[in-house]
């Protein structure tokens, strides 16, 4: 069992015992280890529990936990309380903005035991007399279970694509199966995935169709399936599949025709044709052919939207999109300092293996406290030991940074003094989320306008499936970050992929640079930075237009330029 495994039972126990009426300081022995358990880079499965007990924040009681749930799948109490809670209730505890005591509020005086109950209860107005509830929790409460609904079974990005290498890796040893290819929004690399198509070339369909079905945990819905299509599920995946079928000969033009989404498919080009009826018609061999056979220059899958590229393309103004070895360095990353994995060498020197020039470090700033933000003493400790790394990793360099609290006003969190010791800064919004668009808006407009920011991070704030973004007016944003040379981040964790890509054409046309930061909390979360290019690519995002495809030497000169004005116009 890893690490994830067990810290998320451990999450879920917590989560238990507060629900139960545990003691407090229990439930607080396990929510710090939880803290401390993500940073450990060891197995905990491999400990023994004498060994567990030596860790931080772990003592006798979580030790013995952690062994159970390693020896025997979950431990004793996890299974003593879903014996005692019912299964609904525990599926609420995932549900954003509702805290277990409320929970058990719900539970034991309206009876509740699954969110329908709970829905129907917020619906007729039953919800708000609760002491401590009111029309506004209820609202709140309403909004998250029709957000939970509306996005039951669907994948992020990331997760569709291991799923999707799952099932071509199983498919493409089939006798009669050829070609196996991601085709729908999975190809067009869309940030949420509701099912994952696949387009399977096959001379015979019934004797594909049979031996898909003889794979162990295919599971065909047959009254969804068709002629030329097999939907069903594979086992443990409750996200619905498709695959169609195509015989060779046809497998450009299926994939174009199933990859395009409906409005890239039903524009007008040539000839008074859509795209479809032309690639229904034209004879060809490639995409790119077929681009070029209608007066296009070719259409990479991420961008077939129907959004601008198709104009573009007929003016042979399409950008060049950026590429992943057009990026130079990685921003906003996060060290043990504060709520990391890894050590600030650890992930300064894993950044340089990985063949970029730089790093910007940005841990979390002193109104993070839950994320242990960084205070003024320090962050002097922490600018000391980039100095000497500095010294140690040349020509690789280290840049002071912060993540910096947006503030309900907009300010930043450390005065200007200390905003002047870094050599650039993160703003982000973490906290009170549930601002109006207005508020929302101007709270951005504030923090742009602060003259130390140089990236406004993740702007909206949303997580992928979990939680809504705050509402804020994105051109109202991008206009400010263009006025004032902020630039914007792309935060590339699956999870967030914000600024949204439907936005990014808009700041390019604004002449506002994107930064593709993987916001990594540990080593491997560098990786996530194939996201967050993904997501600048289906907004046509060009190297020339990306902050941190700029060279070590260029994107420095921008730091300082940057200082300088703020001192300039002091």
């Amino acid at each position: 069992m890893d690490n994830r495994s067990i810290i998320k039972q451990l999450k879920l126990q917590a989560a238990l015992m507060e629900l139960h009426d545990e003691n407090s300081f229990k439930i607080r022995g396990f929510n710090n280890a939880v803290f401390n358990l993500d940073k450990v880079e060891v197995e905990l499965a491999t400990l023994s529990q004498q060994e567990l007990e030596g860790l931080e924040g772990v003592g006798k009681s979580i030790a013995t936990t952690i062994y159970e749930i390693v020896q025997k799948g979950a431990s004793q109490a996890l299974e003593d309380y879903f014996e005692s809670t019912p299964q609904g209730i525990i599926e609420l505890l995932d549900m954003k903005g509702i805290g277990p005591k409320k929970i058990k509020v719900l539970w034991k005086e309206l009876g509740i035991e699954s969110g329908h109950e709970l829905k129907e209860a917020a619906n007729s107005g039953l919800v708000a007399n609760l002491k401590g509830f009111g029309e506004k929790t209820q609202q709140k409460i309403i909004e998250a279970l029709e957000f939970k609904e509306a996005n039951a079974n669907k994948l992020h990005y990331a997760e569709a694509e291991l799923l999707a290498e799952v099932l071509m890796e199983e498919l493409s040893g089939l006798k009669n199966i050829g070609d196996v290819a991601p085709t729908g929004a999975l190809r067009r690399k869309m940030e949420v995935i509701e099912v994952v198509e696949l387009l399977v070339a096959a001379d015979d369909f019934d004797k594909a169709e049979e031996e898909i079905n003889a794979l162990e945990g295919f599971e065909q819905d047959v009254k969804a399936s068709g002629p030329i299509k097999w939907v069903g599920l594979l086992a443990e995946h409750a996200t619905p599949i498709c695959l169609i079928f195509s015989t060779p000969e046809k497998f450009v033009q299926n994939q174009l025709l199933y990859s395009g989404s409906v409005a890239h498919l039903a524009t007008t080009v040539a000839e008074k044709q859509t795209i479809r009826e032309l690639v229904q018609t034209k004879e060809f061999d490639t995409e790119e052919g077929f681009y070029k056979a209608i007066g296009l220059d070719y259409i990479a899958p991420e961008l077939r939207e129907g959004f601008f590229e198709i104009e573009a393309a007929k003016n042979q103004k399409l950008p060049k999109l950026v590429e992943m070895e057009d990026l130079k360095g990685i921003l906003h990353n996060h060290s043990t300092y504060s709520d990391g994995k890894h050590s600030l060498e650890q992930m300064a020197t894993y950044c340089k293996e990985l063949g970029y020039e730089y790093l910007g470090m940005c841990d979390h700033s002193k109104s993070a406290f839950y994320a242990n933000g960084l205070d003024e003493d320090r962050i002097i400790k922490q600018h000391k030991e980039i100095d000497e790394l500095n010294e140690k990793l040349a020509p690789f360099k280290i840049f002071k940074g912060i993540e910096s609290d947006i503030l309900y006003d907009g300010q930043l969190d450390y005065a200007d003094d200390v905003l002047e010791s870094f050599d650039f800064i993160v703003a982000s919004v973490h906290s009170q989320l549930n601002m109006n668009e207005k508020k929302a808006t101007e709270r951005l407009l504030a923090a742009i306008e602060n003259p130390y920011t140089t990236i406004l991070g993740h702007p909206t704030g949303r997580l992928l499936l979990r939680r809504e973004g705050y509402p804020i007016d994105h051109k109202a944003v991008i206009d400010h970050c263009a006025k004032h040379n902020v630039v914007i981040e792309i935060n590339a964790n699956p999870w967030r992929l914000d600024l949204d890509w439907r936005w990014v054409h808009y700041a390019i046309e604004q002449g506002v640079q994107l930064s593709i930061n993987p916001d990594a909390h540990e080593m491997d979360g560098y990786h996530h930075m194939k996201f967050g290019l993904l997501t600048g690519r289906k907004g046509g995002l060009t190297a020339e237009m990306t902050f941190n495809a700029l060279p070590l030497a260029e994107i420095e000169k921008h730091f300082v330029q940057k200082k300088s004005q703020v001192k300039a116009n002091a």
